[in-house]
């Protein structure tokens, strides 16, 4: 599997790159940073209320004051709620709007990665990335945000806690820097594990789409209750590392209001024994006992953001080793525009795989000519399938050149080049969406004639029409409903309403019944039909027809010509055909 590049575990770096996808959201920002200052602006006046409400109230019994300080507090509840209800939806709407750009940015780079890319990555792990992930990052402002607004509300109960009793206070914050222990140890133990966790639910996602694509071979082989143990063991591990992360989050709290506690009894003994000593009246001392207790509540919630943050940025790094990994890059776009196919070339063409040693393709040459019909044969493992997937550039050769038109393949736009190329293979890949949408697949704004027209001319009008819902019906994941036969001769719809001028059609016979297939070749015929086309044959007939068949073995064209010529001069078609061919002469 391909290696991503690993980000630094600086996260001040990682914080700020982050951050820069909320930069085009900085009105909701403000609005929120705004609404953050009048939360924390009430938190402290809500503390100082306590002094008058106790002095002149409760002990000078002044009435004034008794209409006057419940109304101020019911103004001061009225803004704090205001203002936690104007940070917290600015908040999302930010987190909401930078969740739907990163899941772009990290799908239009997934989708346009070579074919060899998604060879080494397992699905589930990239659906894990753009989905749980991403969804990780949301949560990095609003951490950021929420620490910030705490600490502006400690700013704001501090300045009331000294103000009442400067010399009480300072005794009493002395004990608020053992407060960076639980914030700083268990933050970075939430980011170890928030990654952990990522990787295992990347695990399961993995699990899951490999089973449930491959539920026909599980049930064929009875094998439900060895697949039940093996999603326990996933399903375990997930909530082990949720736990643990429980462990380490909860923590915090209890050694917090520890913390906290340890203060506060100092300045209830201290200050209790002023009040009695008649050095300070009731209402300073519990309207400043009310403020420092206030005072502990955001330092707790501080560090609930910071763990939040932490789970963010774990998220982030998985993320951001995609979109910045050196060693995955998007496919290479040309300049060039292609306008029909003329001819196809092969110039010294060598081709390898990361994981081989040996060449797929070696030194290939050939010219194809336009409307040319070229069979390519040759036993497993003989490069048949890699020499015709270099012509739509789905992989790129390490040596010579792909010629189209005399010009070099890689000067067309990828857009461009793969209009003009139609594919029909083995694996008849339809998506889940109706039996019209599969036909006019990126052929958007086809009428409903010409979808039917392509139908008819694949033999698949007939069978499409026995539905209930006809062109509407629904064909389920990679076609579920629909047998071997129907989806094939859907692609082959599919191409023909494409109409490119060049054909490639990959063993597109091959897994199809005997009668199935004679159909699917009728309609393949009509596909060929006034196109340049390149099949790796299967059926004889196909071979038979052909203007010119390649031979091939070990990566390279070991013999070329025609089926008779072919049968009187290369011992290896002569091979071929008495073991591939010859019981359809019978």
């Amino acid at each position: 599997m391909a290696k991503f590049k690993r980000l630094p575990k600086n996260s001040g770096k990682l914080l700020k790159r982050t951050l820069k996808y909320f930069a085009p959201y900085k009105a909701s920002i403000i609005i929120s940073i705004i609404a953050m200052a009048v939360v924390a602006a009430t938190t402290g006046a809500s503390a100082y209320l306590i002094k008058p409400a106790l002095d002149d109230i409760f002990i000078n019994k002044n009435t004034d004051y008794l209409m006057i300080i419940p109304f101020a507090y019911f103004l001061l509840v009225l803004a704090k709620g205001a203002g936690r209800y104007g940070q917290n939806y600015f908040m999302t709407y930010c987190g909401l709007k930078v969740l739907e750009r990163l899941r772009n940015e990290l799908f239009d780079k997934i989708i346009c990665l070579p074919l060899k890319f998604y060879e080494e990555q397992q699905v589930g792990m990239l659906m894990s990335r753009v989905v749980n992930d991403v969804a990780e990052i949301r949560g990095s402002l609003p951490s950021v945000i929420k620490g910030v607004r705490q600490l502006l509300t400690m700013i704001g109960l501090l300045f009331v806690v000294f103000y009442q009793d400067a010399y009480l206070a300072t005794w009493a914050v002395l004990v608020l820097p053992l407060a960076l222990f639980p914030f700083i140890h268990f933050g970075r133990k939430l980011r170890k594990l928030g990654k952990k966790n990522q990787i295992l639910i990347s695990a399961m996602t993995i699990f899951l789409q490999e089973k449930f694509s491959g539920i026909r071979v599980v049930k064929a082989f009875a094998n439900e209750e060895g697949e039940k143990s093996n999603f326990r063991i996933e399903n375990s591990r997930i909530a082990q590392i949720a736990l643990k992360q429980t462990i380490v989050g909860q923590m915090s709290s209890p050694i917090m209001e520890l913390i906290g506690a340890l203060g506060i009894g100092l300045v209830i003994w201290y200050g209790g024994s002023q009040v009695i000593a008649g050095e300070q009246t009731a209402g300073t001392f519990f309207s400043f006992v009310a403020a420092l207790v206030m005072l502990y509540d955001p330092v707790k919630e501080l560090t609930s953001a910071n763990n939040s943050l932490q789970k963010a940025l774990a998220g982030a790094e998985r993320v951001f080793e995609i979109l910045d990994s050196p060693e995955i890059l998007v496919e290479q776009d040309g300049s060039q525009q292609l306008e029909g196919v003329h001819e196809v070339s092969f110039e010294n063409v060598t081709f390898s795989y990361d994981a081989t040693t040996q060449p797929a393709l070696k030194n290939i040459n050939l010219t194809i000519k336009e409307g040319e019909k070229v069979a390519i044969v040759g036993p497993s493992g003989a490069g048949k399938t890699t020499f015709v997937n270099l012509v739509p550039r789905f992989y790129e050769q390490q040596e010579g050149r792909v010629l189209i038109n005399g010009v070099d393949s890689r000067s067309f736009t990828l857009k461009s080049l793969r209009k003009n190329v139609a594919i029909v293979s083995q694996d008849a890949f339809l998506f889940d969406t109706s039996i019209a949408d599969n036909i006019a697949y990126s052929s958007d704004g086809s009428p409903k004639e010409a979808i039917e027209k392509a139908a008819k001319a694949a033999f698949a009008h007939d069978f499409i029409t026995d539905f209930p819902d006809g062109y509407d019906t629904i064909v389920g994941e990679r076609g579920v409903r629909l047998s071997g036969g129907q989806k094939q001769r859907l692609t082959i719809a599919r191409a023909l309403l494409k109409d490119a001028p060049l054909l490639i059609l990959d063993e597109a016979t091959s897994a199809l019944d005997s009668e199935s297939e004679k159909i699917v070749q009728q309609a393949l015929e009509n596909l060929m039909k006034d196109r340049t086309s390149l099949v790796i044959a299967h059926r004889l007939s196909t071979i038979i027809s052909a203007d010119r068949i390649l031979v091939m073995k070990d990566g390279e064209i070991v013999d070329e010509g025609t089926h008779e010529s072919l049968l009187e001069n290369s011992p290896l078609y002569q091979r071929l055909y008495s073991l591939q061919f010859e019981k359809e002469l019978v």
